[in-house]
């Protein structure tokens, strides 16, 4: 379904992020876990990108196989870095014959294998440039792809001043972006200040919260890396440190994100998006605090 119809038949969206595994043995696992979050019937999944050859494969083979075999919508992630305009177009047709009808635009960092690569060797240096690219191609039965591009509630990392920031993004829009997709961030204040400085830079279009539950003490490590400037607040640390396994911090992970998702929901975001990390059981414990059985309960 494309994005555009999603938001007009759903209030408030909830969709699920996932990433194609580096290693063969661990996709059935993954589809499992796919599978098994299918039951929440979200309004989408998205599967992230990296540049590199087999990482772009293996997005596309995931982002295929979510379509052709469950009932999902599935989201790719594509970035400028790493491509020159005929790998994207042949990207982008590649998606289009298999019925993928939405894509998330964003700028993306060059793989690990490659820290020196020359971004003047890209297509394009910038998300928004990619808006526009994307928005020139037909999607499937030739409608325009949905497109999607990111937001930061704390700021861009490269970008400190946050009127330019706005600025940046109110282009991307313009050029064709028709919602826009959160960084995790723990404190809601973040979020709500985000979205009335978009709304005061003239961006109406439809903004998700980014939630990632902490599920253990190396996890949040690991996203502290993912989300940086991210700010952690001082009593979730505290909560966690009094934990004394990765299960008690899994459970206060997921009453957090829980307590989030509520306010925001009191708030009236209009979606809510969780990054899964690939495992669906911190996700489906919200889901079930939050007694929402299913994303389609909540219409218009």
């Amino acid at each position: 379904m494309h994005i555009r119809d999603i938001f007009a038949a759903h209030k408030t969206t909830f969709s699920f992020e996932f990433f194609p595994p580096k290693k063969d043995e661990a996709w059935d696992d993954l589809f499992a876990e796919i599978v098994c979050l299918q039951g929440l019937e979200p309004s989408f999944v998205s599967v992230t990108y990296g540049a590199g050859g087999s990482t772009r494969e293996r997005t596309h083979d995931l982002v295929v196989r979510i379509q052709k075999e469950t009932k999902l919508t599935a989201v790719s992630h594509l970035t400028c870095v790493c491509h020159n305009r005929e790998e994207l177009a042949a990207i982008l047709e590649r998606y289009a014959a298999s019925g993928i009808e939405n894509i998330l635009a964003l700028r993306g960092d060059p793989p690990r294998d490659k820290p020196n690569h020359d971004r003047s060797t890209d297509a394009f240096r910038y998300a928004g440039e990619l808006v526009r690219f994307i928005r020139e191609y037909a999607g499937p039965g030739g409608r325009p792809f949905g497109i999607g591009v990111a937001g930061f509630p704390e700021g861009h990392p490269d970008t400190p001043n946050r009127l330019k920031e706005l600025d940046n993004l109110k282009a991307k829009v313009d050029s064709g972006a028709e919602y826009v997709c959160t960084q995790l961030f723990f404190d809601n204040h973040h979020f709500y200040d985000f979205r009335d400085r978009c709304d005061l830079a003239g961006i109406k279009v439809p903004i998700m919260a980014g939630i990632m539950p902490v599920t253990s003490k190396k996890n949040l490590i690991h996203m502290a890396e993912l989300s940086a400037g991210s700010n952690i607040p001082a009593a979730l640390l505290r909560a966690i440190e009094r934990c004394e396994t990765d299960d008690d911090v899994a459970r206060v992970g997921a009453h957090w994100a829980t307590n989030q998702c509520f306010d925001l929901l009191n708030n009236h975001v209009r979606g809510i998006h969780f990054y899964t990390l690939n495992r669906s059981d911190a996700t489906r414990e919200i889901y079930a605090n939050l007694g929402v059985k299913n994303s389609s309960r909540l219409r218009p």
